[in-house]
């Protein structure tokens, strides 16, 4: 084991210097912290919404079915372009050699300029492909299988970076001053997150100053992890704008020039996998940025980065798709081809068990996020839980995938690509795979985070008409009124609850083999309903907190989402692909086990008695456990605290010179 010494870093090295947080930062308490989420939520409920109605115990088949479809003639100029992109990156771009140097040539950055990958979701009349959702999630899902550091630049460029606010808060004259750029192969980034502020927004510490003269904002503060912060020529950057002098105020989103005077880009992070990520921390002193580089308005920045994640989230479960297919290929050659015990292994139940679990599952994350994908290229959909829902579960699922190929490809799966060749084996880089997978659970909103979220969104026609009845704030006036709607409402729609046509025997007969698992899922909606509405009359305002019950919840949802979007795909195309329906069946079976096993768990579980020894364990009781090993320094911070001012440090920013 290395010594202490060893594992220090120097402290002269930091680049972020140490000292108090700034005072706009402050501590905000937890009603603070949840008044500014909640006020950028999305609150209208507009268009129609298969996940809402799911959760509400009403099985709005008829949203999803029949299987939407691509336009014929935007399909076939899309697949031109990705037959292209597939071609050149076969030919052209060494995924083993970007890992081994943890870096993204210039020429890559340059081909795919040329092939107009920069500019898959930007209109073509701004010199875009202007691709829909479904074939921007194929590309990047073809990128990702090269290596997965290309399909995260070219998503956090343009699935959170500044084509996706623009296209949808930013005003004509910056469109037009912007896109065309980023079309022709410029970089942006998207730059919310700081040393001390992650999930929790109210904290942000980033400031922008009106001008005396009025002309625009002077940016101060730190960004950390930062996708494509050491490329980018284009930055969209959260700060926070003072609430004085009669301005709205508030976090506000600017589009901001990324060689502006008083940039500096102080650190490239390194991370365990996706090692050719150029990823930054990036510090601003009294950054000029023009008042009409406001995005959509003062105060209203954390709106636009939640409703931009709406259809951005749908990048991260491409990826997660893509390695559900590889890892799918490797799985079943590996398996028909390592032969122990008189047989291949994959004839043995233990690892044919493994087998049918990344098939079914990887058909059924593709199934969810072509659904999602098509649904929101059809305007007439609001996906914002759908998008959600996919991006939570295909990278949990993911995970679960490669950890099941580690296991079946055993030492091999543990041993680098580079190992295997050396020796003359087929060099399947599956460690590599696990640490580039990891990620996806942490990008573009927590596992935790997301089930926080999509719970929020689910109980929400329960809060919008008792809400009053739990909130300590509300007088008795708004409680009464409050109490007259709910029983109005619940008068209604609890006997819905009760019998639906997932109890008739013949009901979704039209699915054949798959009509039965479409009527468990209507009367599992049912009853994931009943469970929400007893436990928010049980626990009431204290539901917020019951975290890993309404994570189970939300885990019940994924999944009957997920089983009907492969039944109806699997129907959809039994012509073409019969197979697809023992795909289908195949998921089903395993999904109702993992529903049945989450319900026993909404009342039967540790989760009091859990709390009551984190709290222990946080008192440091159980701290004499801890003895015996050498662990991290302690006179360094778990967050490096930083101070306004000029950087001491080295500009490390990298730019891309002027294709040959």
């Amino acid at each position: 084991m290395t010594t202490t010494q060893n594992n220090r870093p120097d402290p002269a090295s930091a680049s972020v210097p140490t000292g108090p947080l700034p005072t706009d930062a402050g501590q905000v308490s937890e009603k603070e912290a949840r008044q500014v989420a909640e006020a950028a939520r999305e609150t209208a409920w507009d268009r129609p919404s298969f996940g809402k109605e799911l959760f509400l115990g009403r099985f709005r088949l008829d949203l999803i079915n029949p299987w939407p479809r691509s336009d014929p003639e935007e399909a076939a100029r899309a697949e031109g372009f990705l037959g292209a992109l597939g071609a050149y990156l076969d030919a052209e771009v060494d995924g083993a050699a970007i890992e081994r140097d943890a870096h993204i040539p210039d020429e890559v950055f340059h081909g795919l300029a040329r092939l107009g990958a920069f500019g898959m979701k930007i209109d073509r009349s701004y010199g875009g492909l202007g691709l829909s959702n479904l074939h921007y999630c194929r590309a990047l899902m073809r990128a990702g299988s090269v290596n997965p550091a290309i399909s995260a630049l070219l998503s956090a460029h343009q699935s959170i970076g500044v084509p996706q606010p623009l296209k949808m808060f930013g005003t004509a004259e910056q469109k037009q001053r912007f896109l065309p750029r980023l079309a022709a192969g410029e970089v942006s980034a998207f730059l919310l997150t700081e040393p001390d502020v992650g999930s929790d927004p109210a904290r942000l510490a980033t400031t922008a100053e009106p001008t005396a003269d009025g002309t625009g904002y002077r940016l101060n503060g730190v960004k950390l992890w930062a996708t494509n912060g050491t490329v980018a020529t284009l930055l969209v950057v959260m700060a926070r704008v003072p609430a004085t002098g009669g301005r709205r105020g508030g976090i506000t989103a600017f589009v901001v020039e990324g060689d502006s005077e008083g940039i500096t880009v102080e650190r490239r992070n390194a991370f365990v996998g996706l090692r050719g990520l150029e990823n930054s921390l990036t510090r601003f002193h009294d950054v000029f940025v023009p008042k009409e580089n406001v995005i959509g308005g003062e105060g209203k920045g954390l709106k636009i980065a939640l409703t931009t994640l709406n259809t951005g989230r749908l990048s991260l479960p491409a990826m997660c798709v893509g390695a559900g297919k590889w890892s799918l290929n490797v799985a079943r050659e590996w398996a028909a081809d390592r032969v122990q015990w008189g047989r291949p292994v994959g004839e043995h139940e233990a690892v044919a068990k493994k087998l049918a679990f990344i098939a079914a599952t990887t058909y059924g994350m593709e199934s969810m996020l072509d659904l999602c994908c098509l649904l929101a290229d059809d305007d007439r959909n609001d996906i914002r839980i759908e998008a959600a829902l996919v991006k939570l579960y295909a990278s949990e699922m993911a995970w679960k995938i490669v950890d099941e190929l580690i296991q079946i490809r055993g030492g091999r799966g543990y041993e680098t690509a580079d190992s295997l060749a050396a020796r003359g084996e087929r060099p399947a880089a599956v460690e590599q795979l696990l640490r580039d997978l990891r990620i996806n659970r942490i990008f573009e909103g927590s596992t935790e985070i997301m089930h926080l979220l999509i719970a929020r969104e689910a109980v929400d026609a329960h809060l919008s008409v008792a809400g009053d009845i739990i909130d300590p704030d509300a007088g008795l006036g708004r409680k009464a009124r409050a109490g007259a709607r709910a029983g109005a409402f619940y008068a209604r729609w609890l006997p819905t609850l009760a019998v639906g046509r997932g109890q008739a025997p013949r009901a979704y007969a039209e699915f054949g083999p798959l009509a039965g698992h479409l009527r468990q899922v209507e009367r599992a909606s049912r009853k994931l309903a009943r469970a929400t509405f007893y436990a928010m009359s049980r626990w009431q305002g204290k539901m917020e907190r019951k975290q890993a019950f309404l994570g189970r919840v939300v885990d019940i949802g994924a999944e009957l989402f997920a089983m009907a979007a492969v039944c109806v795909r699997a129907t959809a195309e039994r012509a073409e692909h019969p197979e697809h329906v023992e795909l289908a069946d195949l998921f089903c079976r395993q999904a109702r086990l993992r529903v049945d096993e989450l319900f026993t768990a909404l009342w039967s579980n540790t989760d009091s008695v859990d709390v009551a020894a984190a709290k222990r364990i946080l008192a440091g009781r159980y701290a004499a456990l801890e003895e015996g090993v050498v662990t991290p320094p302690a006179e360094l911070p778990w967050v490096a605290r930083w101070r306004p001012g000029p950087s001491v440090a080295e500009d490390v920013r990298r730019r891309i010179p002027p294709a040959g």
